[in-house]
């Protein structure tokens, strides 16, 4: 008769005194019995077509990627992955995580057309996700939801491809709704990481204490904050010493309009470098889904500043560089605006201002 320790051996996984050490994960059959263990090794595999790779881990596990995982192609809601625990040390050690976006991509992203697993990789997890390379996602890439404080550090999102017309996209860029990380949630910080996509490179829908610093982002729709729905709540938002580039705009606030009852607030940008912007360099926009439209009161916005290092916005030729479309009286207080730097194109509409300090047009 095999031993218990045999047995477990057999599966990948070793013990010591009834606890589970390490597990090690080739298919998701293994995944039961692996992802309780303190150390979780995951071996490159192919995830079948329909179905999501889920990881509901121990606290304190070690987390090491030791080979590519790719998914199956079938159009269904998804996620292709989630990962969930407390003070998780994820190592991507430089694999990757291939999403198949060429099966899905129809110029429609989100809105329409095939149904694609959105989002790629539903991260629910505090601690450390590192090292780590995501490629072609269907469609919204990295959704983050961390229970505790979460770092994400040196991840590299190439959506690239999806710039592309394809044979379905009817002449636009084939990818299309692939944002980088769309962020509900607190205590988060994004850094050193390198994103190419076509929309937002973060997008903040609500939480506070969110830094996203050291970041290299290209082609989609810049650091957006947004957009902000009716109750909800943005306070505390560090976007510092980025380099953004070829995007429709670097930096962008767009709030509902016909939401109710919601504050961003305590916003800060610094040392950001923004170049080869299409459309504008900085939009505050409460008209959305309206590109500055009428803009609703139902969200206050205050202290957004640029301070500390210079914020430098460099637009191309019939581009805005500043535009400012507030409802009246819902963009208050004093903002000081001394460290922004803007050139080519041209000045932006201003509508309802508060009180800015600064000469950033």
């Amino acid at each position: 008769m095999l031993s218990l320790l045999s047995i477990l051996l057999t599966a990948g996984i070793s013990a010591v005194h009834g606890a589970c050490t390490t597990g090690t994960i080739s298919s998701l059959s293994d995944v039961s019995s692996a992802q309780g263990c303190a150390t979780v090794n995951i071996n490159g595999f192919t995830v079948p077509a329909g179905q999501g790779f889920t990881l509901s881990l121990a606290n304190n596990a070690v987390v090491n990627l030791k080979g590519n995982i790719l998914f199956g192609n079938q159009s269904w809601a998804g996620p292709l992955f989630t990962i969930s625990g407390k003070n998780i040390t994820f190592n991507g050690n430089g694999y990757l995580f291939d999403g198949g976006g060429p099966f899905y991509w129809d110029g429609q992203g989100s809105n329409g057309g095939v149904t694609k697993p959105r989002p790629m990789m539903k991260i629910k997890m505090s601690g450390v996700f590192q090292n780590t390379k995501i490629v072609n996602s269907p469609a919204q890439c990295f959704s983050v939801s961390n229970p505790a404080p979460l770092t994400i550090s040196s991840v590299y999102i190439d959506n690239s491809q999806g710039d592309q017309p394809n044979a379905n996209s009817g002449g636009l860029a084939a990818g299309h709704n692939t944002d980088g990380f769309d962020a509900s949630t607190t205590d988060l910080t994004i850094t050193g990481c390198t994103i190419k996509n076509q929309d937002d490179f973060l997008a903040i829908n609500k939480g506070s204490n969110i830094v996203f610093t050291n970041n290299t982002c290209s082609g989609g729709h810049g650091v957006s904050i947004g957009s902000i729905t009716s109750n909800v709540v943005v306070n505390g938002v560090i976007i510092s010493n980025n380099h953004l580039s070829n995007a429709d705009q670097a930096l962008r606030i767009k709030t509902d309009a016909v939401a109710t009852n919601s504050t961003v607030t305590n916003i800060t940008y610094s040392g950001n470098t923004g170049t080869g912007l299409r459309q504008f360099g900085l939009l505050i926009d409460q008209s959305y889904p309206d590109t500055l439209g009428t803009p609703g009161t139902g969200v206050i916005i205050s202290n957004v500043n640029f301070i500390t290092s210079t914020t430098s916005l460099t637009v191309n030729s019939g581009a805005e560089r500043v535009a400012l479309n507030c409802g009246k009286g819902s963009c208050t207080g004093s903002w000081n605006w001394s460290y922004l730097k803007t050139s080519g194109g041209k000045a932006g509409p201003i509508t309802n201002p508060p009180t800015i300090s600064g000469s950033y047009q």
